[in-house]
């Protein structure tokens, strides 16, 4: 199976998206973009996303990713005055501490790994930027202390011990917009490109089948008597990241941190509901677990779901409900609250879905893995949507229209 899946032609995902079809801001109201619904038997209706309340099936369990995106892309100026050179620092994930929550805690220093935005000009001098956090003066300091073929770690520190590295980036950084739209990021981008319920910092980019939900939306599902819950995928910028190589073997996917709580484990391991989740993060989230109660089944977990494991022909093939109750068994040895984990999982035609019934997503880039998971969960069918859409004027990308997609 690894084979067949791994010589998947990229250009088989390859569609025109015209420039007028990429919505560069979004609706004023979240709900009430276009939303495409793609039924078990295939066919497809045209609906407003504020239906969705009505529209989800009664025995459906709703999860959603609580990722929240952080200013994660940092302006410094060389020089003492800070009049020379641009050099532009984009936060991918913590160095030190590894952890997300005790790096946005830190006091007067921590590092990063980053993308450094004309790095040839930066000869390693410490770069400076003074910021105001309610009305304290704050040295912030950058020193680049390693550098890889794209990356570099970057140290912050700055001179006040009362302030968090989380006030920090909160003042000194821009939210970073995907880069497809072009334009530099707004003030308005501020609260359009998060979640209403995001709350845990981590993401580089928004989980934005999320950002159709309003509060009285997701109120009007909870009346329905569908549960909702959460879970947490820090988003990377390789989602961005198109295939570039001819087969999909020769991309290799970014890893991507999760969480999920031990209370929503044992009710996935218990419940006789079908799981819709909201974006291909938490798709990617929800598919991990089921791998990674697999590994743990074979003693092979080491922290990270591989790239390939899913399509491995020794794959022990458990049932969800086994794989769910073998991390359980592993968190609670370990005396663990939740899992914490990484996953590099690509989700291509082949692959067989365990846990995700559904999926709320919208509409994804050409050439990209995220067309390739829509594929995989649709049999093949996803250019029928695609067709559907553009010919209906939908709006496509991270402030564009969604769909929701039905497989019971």
């Amino acid at each position: 199976m690894t084979d067949s899946v791994k010589n998947i032609s990229i250009a088989d995902f390859d569609y025109p998206l015209p420039d007028e079809k990429i919505a560069k801001h979004p609706l004023t109201q979240r709900d009430a973009c276009k939303m495409l619904v793609r039924f078990a038997d295939g066919h497809i209706e045209d609906y407003h996303f504020s239906d969705i309340a009505t529209i989800l099936p009664n025995d459906s369990f709703l999860i959603y990713n609580n990722t929240r995106v952080i200013n994660a892309r940092l302006r410094f100026r060389k020089g003492e005055n800070s009049d020379g050179a641009l050099i532009e620092i984009f936060c991918l994930e913590p160095d030190k501490p590894r952890d997300y929550a005790q790096n946005f805690a830190s006091a007067t220093s921590c590092s990063w790994i980053c993308f450094v935005g004309n790095s040839k000009r930066w000869k390693d001098e410490p770069l400076k930027m003074m910021l105001n956090i309610d009305g304290t003066e704050i040295s912030l300091c950058a020193t680049r202390i390693s550098k890889a073929d794209n990356t570099s770690v970057v140290e912050f520190s700055w001179d006040n011990s009362n302030i968090s590295f989380s006030q920090i980036i909160s003042a000194a950084g821009e939210i970073p917009i995907p880069p497809y739209l072009n334009r530099n990021s707004e003030d308005s981008d501020k609260s359009d490109y998060q979640t209403v319920y995001s709350h845990i910092e981590g993401s580089v980019a928004a989980p934005t089948a999320g950002l159709h939900f309003t509060d009285d939306l997701l109120e009007n599902i909870s009346k329905r008597g569908i549960p909702r819950r959460e879970v947490t995928l820090h988003v990377g910028a390789g989602t961005f990241q198109p295939v570039k190589s001819d087969t999909i073997g020769e991309h290799l996917m970014h890893s991507e941190f999760i969480a999920v709580d031990r209370n929503l484990l044992e009710e996935l391991a218990e419940t006789d509901r079908n799981v819709i989740a909201v974006g291909t993060t938490s798709v990617r989230t929800l598919e991990s677990l089921y791998h990674i109660g697999c590994l743990i089944s074979e003693g092979r977990f080491h922290g990270e779901v591989p790239q390939w494991y899913p399509y491995e022909e020794s794959h022990p093939q458990l049932s969800a409900k086994r794989a769910i109750e073998e991390i359980i068994h592993y968190i609670d040895s370990k005396n663990l609250p939740a899992l914490v984990a990484s996953t590099r999982i690509i989700i291509a035609p082949g692959y067989d879905y365990r846990i995700v019934k559904g999926m709320v997503t919208n509409f994804h880039q050409p050439r990209s893995t995220l067309l390739l998971l829509v594929s995989a969960f649709t049999g093949g069918d996803w250019r029928s949507m695609y067709n559907h859409a553009l010919e209906s004027n939908y709006r496509f990308l991270s402030y564009g229209d969604g769909s929701l997609l039905l497989n019971y």
